[in-house]
């Protein structure tokens, strides 16, 4: 009998925290936001409105460049579509605005977030507020089923600097209706509002500023201010507009919400920092 060397045991590979996803399609809006989107994962879940990390390798072997994104789909698509700006010298977005279909990004496997139905109490009103990119979360949450059998009325408030930058209009105002899925609620419940800041429009100036004009409740023949016993409000975009349009909420009543305890509104605040 020989004594015989063992061979240290193989060390499993750790499971990357990321997926590798082909780039489906990639739309340019403007010199400044684009989207695009990738093939879904079979085991990847989420409830509509949350974000998940996205990103690109990192150069030269370096780490991978990652950001948060909300994912502009709804719970049940095939397709993870998302809304990105352009920043010329952005770690990532410098990058990330170059994809083409067939290309490949990172993204992470755990998604979370508070823009969701979950976070709210019952109401019924649902007003959805964004700034800029901050729409991409009411894309997913506007063509939830669950939107429409909670709520009677869903309001999208998009405010952006110029009338270009009103990506998705004609989706909110046209191609929603024929969603296969929520078309008919959409037609009859969805009001889609939007406002811009630096050019002539039809509804001129930053969304709080309606908001304390009582502007905003003229134009969709509401009764003037926000009423805690119908009205829920989610908020994403800019940390300023958050900060003002969620001081205004509580001065008419309504309190904040989250997963762990349903509010009357809510904001991402991984997002706002």
């Amino acid at each position: 009998m020989t004594d015989t060397a063992l061979s240290p045991a193989p060390v499993p590979a750790k499971a990357s925290p990321f997926y590798q996803l082909e780039v489906l399609w990639v739309r340019h809006w403007t010199d400044q936001l684009f989207s695009f989107a990738v093939a879904r994962p079979e085991d990847f879940r989420f409830r509509s409105g949350e974000f998940v990390m996205i990103g690109l390798p990192g150069e030269d072997g370096g780490k991978p460049v990652l950001r948060a994104y909300s994912i502009a789909s709804p719970h049940w698509d095939e397709q993870l579509e998302f809304f990105s700006i352009k920043v010329p010298d952005g770690p990532l977005t410098s990058r990330l605005q170059k994809i083409v279909a067939g290309d490949t990004v990172l993204m992470g496997k755990k998604p979370t977030g508070t823009l969701v139905l979950d976070a709210l109490t019952g109401g019924e009103r649902l007003w959805l507020i964004g700034t800029g990119t901050g729409l991409a979360p009411w894309l997913s949450v506007a063509r939830d089923p669950e939107t429409y059998s909670r709520f009677g009325r869903v309001i999208v408030c998009h405010t952006v600097r110029s009338v270009a930058d009103l990506a998705y209009r004609d989706f909110f105002t046209q191609g929603i209706h024929d969603d296969p899925l929520i078309g008919d609620e959409a037609r009859a419940q969805l009001t889609y509002y939007p406002t811009v800041t630096r050019e002539a429009f039809e509804t001129p100036g930053r969304i709080t500023d309606r908001i304390k004009s009582g502007a905003v409740f003229a134009d969709l023949g509401l009764p003037d201010g926000f009423d805690p016993a119908r009205d829920r409000v989610m908020l994403c975009g800019s940390m300023a507009m958050i900060k003002e349009t969620g001081e205004l909420l509580e001065t008419y009543g309504l309190k904040e919400g989250s997963n762990a305890e349903p509010g009357d509104y809510v904001l991402e605040r991984a997002f706002v920092g």
